[in-house]
């Protein structure tokens, strides 16, 4: 179980990072032209939260709250 375990999280792990790496490829407006500027940051920090979320579980699989999850969360949008 705890291989399971280990090859699931580390499995999440390099779906985050190849998600990350195509937030800046998805930053694209309606008309097809890349985005800049605010939306171009608004959008890379969503897409970034996003990726992250679901991978801010604990070690028993219970999800992270309070100052857990915002140092993971600052820890992990780093990352990205």
């Amino acid at each position: 179980m705890k291989r399971l375990m280990l090859a699931a999280l580390i499995t999440a792990f390099a779906a985050g990072s190849a998600m990350a790496q195509s937030c800046e490829t998805k930053a694209v407006g309606k008309d097809g032209k890349p985005l800049a500027g605010a939306a171009k940051t608004s959008f890379l920090k969503k897409c970034k939260e996003d990726a992250c979320t679901p991978k801010a579980v604990s070690k028993d699989g219970k999800p992270l709250t309070g100052a857990a999850k915002a140092s993971f969360m600052k820890k992990c949008e780093a990352e990205s």
